[in-house]
C-alpha cells in the first residue's frame, strides 16, 4: 500500500481486537434438503456489537472472505457467513431439483441466520449477551450482493416484468453490495435464459446502502461495460453511495480471498480501502451520531492519486 493510502486507513481505522471465530454452526433447515452451516467470527470484548451477515458469491461458502470478515470482526462487528446451496462445497449436481430455486434458498438462508441469533449468538463462548440486534446490516459479494439487496428491498421482476414478491426483512439496517449484477434489460442471451433472477427492480430499495464496483469488472452476464454493476446506486432511493475502484475487476481487488482463482487482479491496498470504507460507512448507518464515514470519504478525497472515487445522493 502507497503511504498516502497507509495515510487514509489511519485516519478512519481504530485499533484492531483479537478475533474468535465458531464454525460450523448448524441451523436446522426444514424443506431445505441440507441444514444450514454458519461460521460466526466475533470480537473478544466488547458489548452492543452490531451484527453482518454476509453472503458469498457463487460457489463460495462460509469459509471464504477473509479479508473482510476478519477486519470487520476485529473492528467491533459480530460476521455471520451461512453457506448457501450452490457452494462447491455441498456439490449439488446442476440436475438437483432445488437448482432453478437457489436463488430463493439464499434469501431464506439468511432470514433464516436472522432468525437463529439465539443459537449463533450460544454458538461462540463469552458472546451471549453481546450483541446488538437493533443494528443489523447484510452485506454480499456478486451473487451474494444480488441476495443481500433482496433484504433491502430489491425485487425480482416476474416474467410480466411487474416486480415480484417483497422479501425484504426490516430487522436490516443498512447493507454493502460489493459487485453487485445491474438490471435484467442487458442481458446476454445465456443469461437471460439460464438465470432469470437476473432481473432485479432497485426501486424499493430503501436502506443506506454501500455499492462497491470495479471500472475493469466485465460481465459475461451483461451485454454492458462495467457500469452495469452500479445500477443498484443509479436506480435505487434513499440514502446510498458508490464506490468506483479503478483498475479492479470482479474479486475487487481480493476479497474473497488472495492467492485464489477467482482473485485476477489481486491488490492488498485495494481491499485495504474497501475494509476501511465498509467498516466506515455501516457504523455511519447503524450508528447515526458516528462521524467516521465522513472522514473516510474527505480522507479519499485528499489521497493524491486515490485508487478510487466516492458519489453520494
Amino acid at each position: 500500500m502507497s503511504d498516502s493510502n497507509i495515510a487514509t486507513a489511519q485516519k478512519v481505522a481504530g485499533a484492531p481486537t483479537i478475533v474468535v471465530s465458531a464454525k460450523p454452526v448448524v441451523l436446522s433447515a426444514p424443506g431445505r434438503g441440507e441444514n444450514l452451516q454458519v461460521r460466526v467470527s466475533a470480537p473478544m470484548t466488547g458489548g452492543d456489537l452490531p451484527v453482518i451477515v454476509f453472503s458469498h458469491g457463487y460457489g463460495w461458502s462460509m469459509n471464504g472472505y477473509a479479508p473482510l470478515a476478519d477486519f470487520w470482526a476485529a473492528h467491533g462487528f459480530v460476521v455471520l457467513q451461512p453457506t448457501h446451496l450452490d457452494s462447491r462445497t455441498l456439490g449439488l449436481p446442476a440436475e438437483d431439483p432445488r437448482t432453478p430455486r437457489i436463488w430463493r434458498f439464499r434469501i431464506e438462508d439468511l432470514k433464516r441466520v436472522l432468525d437463529g441469533l439465539d443459537a449463533l449468538e450460544g454458538s461462540l463462548p463469552g458472546l451471549s449477551g453481546r450483541l446488538d440486534r437493533g443494528r443489523i446490516a447484510v452485506a454480499g459479494h456478486s451473487w451474494g450482493a444480488q441476495t443481500a439487496s433482496t433484504l433491502l428491498g430489491a425485487r425480482v421482476l416476474d416474467s410480466d416484468g411487474a416486480p415480484g414478491e417483497d422479501m425484504s426483512d426490516p430487522r436490516v439496517k443498512a447493507g454493502v453490495l460489493l459487485a453487485i449484477t445491474g438490471l435484467g434489460d442487458d442481458l446476454t442471451p445465456f443469461a437471460a435464459e439460464n438465470l432469470p433472477f437476473l432481473k432485479p427492480s432497485f426501486d424499493n430499495m430503501t436502506p443506506p446502502a454501500l455499492i462497491v464496483a470495479g471500472d475493469h469488472d466485465q460481465s459475461a452476464l451483461s451485454t454492458r461495460g462495467p457500469d452495469w454493476f452500479t445500477d443498484s446506486y443509479t436506480y435505487s432511493p434513499g440514502r446510498k453511495s458508490l464506490l468506483t475502484l479503478f483498475g479492479a475487476e470482479h474479486s475487487l481487488g481480493g476479497i474473497p480471498g488472495y492467492e485464489v482463482a477467482e482473485t485476477t487482479d489481486e491488490s492488498p491496498a485495494r481491499v485495504a480501502l474497501i475494509q476501511q470504507l465498509t467498516s466506515a460507512f455501516l457504523r455511519s448507518a447503524l450508528y447515526p451520531e458516528d462521524t467516521g464515514w465522513q472522514a473516510a470519504a474527505t480522507a479519499l478525497e485528499e489521497v493524491p492519486n486515490p485508487l478510487g472515487k466516492l458519489q453520494s445522493k
